[in-house]
């Protein structure tokens, strides 16, 4: 094993309140405290009776009633009018707001419409609200005095935390705590409801959130971390990972798995490769059955080819490419044909959502619903937004096909079938593949090209997985070629 670098995570969270004008990796946020303290003040009661609540939540809102705060009425009104019945869910989207919103005194969010998280954007209009809140509450000053509380918060967290980055980096043989251009952030918050992690990979910042617990939530710390390391080296090494999505048709049987992970192979081999790790750093193989059970089909593959890892030099960075590149697509397939996968009980309370979820499955969901509903600007904002989200090639491509059907609705047939053109380029799903051969296909007989229709019609009838209706369109083309 080669002698590390100290990792830079340890220097900088053991300092991290030396001067409180410097945020360290294991802080709490201001942005985030102020979201958290409006929202307690505006109606967010969830968690509060739990024994696990923080005493500086209730301290805070004892000060806030015993304020005069007129802002406190509009927050109240959004509050309600953004009100979710799942306290997870109404928690997330403040999270989601506070780590892309910016600080004092104005909180604006300044990030492009096209990179602003899709649970955000219903959210805008907190800013200018927290903004007057912010001064009528005298939050600074709440801020200030809530140091020594949020200092006995993190403390926990200091030696644990140090000592998994440690472990994990020393594991991957990585020389820094660091991905080049990208940031771990870790963020405690004691005024939110108790026993919740949350992630988020904004751009090049990866933040996980923690609110307060019995004990530190170590365990989801680490595994958010290799989440960090790993999936920029499997995005790295997408190509290769495309010619092993045959096996994702396994992971479409595990119920217990999230949607993000049944729909984006990268992030279901990153996650495998996570249990993987996890298994052997903790000798624990049965871990990895249970996480293939779970859905994660690559799981066991990796616990067994991170045993050749560990006999040689390579960091993981660099052995990443060689490990992928040797899945034996006949050979699991062959593994994972006899698996049985875990149910779901009826009592069982709902699986976490999964690290760093990519935000483009929401926004594809949100503008395909626009589609639908003919609102062709909305949805081509969504649709460009999707561009921006991406991170692979099959979600490009969804996006250009929607971009490619709102200029058909627009009659604007040129612009379709360029970017029809650019779908096909993107090797999209099966049932987005069909379909825009059926629309190349439509194009070219409009304009008399009945030979390169022809053959867009009989290549659509060709794609396995291709919808039943879509295979009926390209037979009805046929038909009205050979009349």
């Amino acid at each position: 094993m080669h002698r590390l670098v100290l990792p830079a995570i340890l220097a900088i969270a053991l300092s991290a309140r030396a001067n409180p004008a410097e945020q360290g990796q294991l802080d709490a946020s201001q942005t985030l405290f102020t979201v958290m303290a409006a929202i307690n003040g505006a109606g967010y009661d969830a968690g509060l009776a739990s024994p696990n609540s923080n005493p500086l939540r209730a301290a805070i809102r004892s000060s806030l009633a015993k304020r005069d705060i007129p802002s406190l009425a509009a927050l109240k009104v959004f509050f309600e009018q953004h009100h979710r019945t799942d306290d997870t869910a109404e928690l997330s989207q403040y999270i989601s707001f506070a780590l892309t919103a910016g600080g004092p005194p104005d909180f604006a969010v300044k990030t492009r419409q096209v990179d602003i998280p899709p649970d955000v954007t219903p959210l805008l209009a907190l800013s200018p609200l927290l903004a007057v809140f912010y001064k009528e509450a005298g939050i600074a000053d709440l801020w200030a005095r809530s140091q020594p509380a949020i200092d006995q918060m993190i403390a926990p967290y200091h030696a644990p935390v140090s000592e998994a980055v440690l472990q994990i980096n020393a594991y991957l043989r990585q020389q820094t705590s660091g991905v080049r251009g990208r940031h771990f952030q870790i963020f405690v918050e004691p005024l939110a409801a108790p026993n919740q992690v949350h992630s988020r990979s904004y751009g090049n910042e990866y933040t996980i959130v923690v609110t307060p617990s019995a004990a530190p939530r170590v365990a989801e710390v680490r595994q958010a971390y290799l989440y960090y390391l790993l999936d920029p080296l499997a995005t790295r090494n997408e190509e290769i990972l495309t010619r092993k999505k045959p096996l994702a048709e396994h992971a479409l049987r595990a119920r217990m798995l999230g949607d993000a992970y049944k729909q984006d192979f990268l992030l279901l081999t990153t996650g495998s490769l996570v249990r993987a790790v996890e298994g052997r750093m903790d000798h624990k193989p049965q871990a990895v059955e249970d996480a293939l059970r779970e859905g994660y089909i690559l799981a066991p593959y990796f616990f067994d080819a991170l045993k050749s890892y560990e006999k040689q030099e390579l960091s993981m960075a660099l052995y990443y490419t060689s490990m992928v590149q040797a899945i034996d697509l006949y050979k699991e397939d062959t593994r994972l044909t006899s698996v049985q996968f875990n149910k779901p009980e009826a009592a069982a309370p709902a699986a976490p959502p999964p690290p760093a979820t990519p935000p483009v499955f929401e926004t594809l969901k949100s503008a395909e619903q626009l589609l639908k509903d003919k609102e062709l600007e909305k949805a081509e904002k969504l649709f460009q937004l999707v561009l921006q989200q991406a991170d692979s090639k099959s979600q490009r491509a969804a996006g250009y096909y929607g971009l490619a059907r709102i200029a058909l609705a627009q009659d604007n047939p040129d612009d379709a079938e360029t970017l029809l053109e650019q779908t096909l380029e993107l090797e999209p799903e099966a049932s987005i593949h069909a379909w825009v051969l059926v629309y190349l296909g439509k194009l070219r007989l409009e304009v008399g090209d009945r030979e390169t229709a022809t053959r867009c019609f009989q290549d659509a009838l060709k794609v396995e997985g291709a919808s039943e209706l879509a295979r009926t369109e390209a037979q009805k083309g046929l038909q009205q070629i050979s009349k």
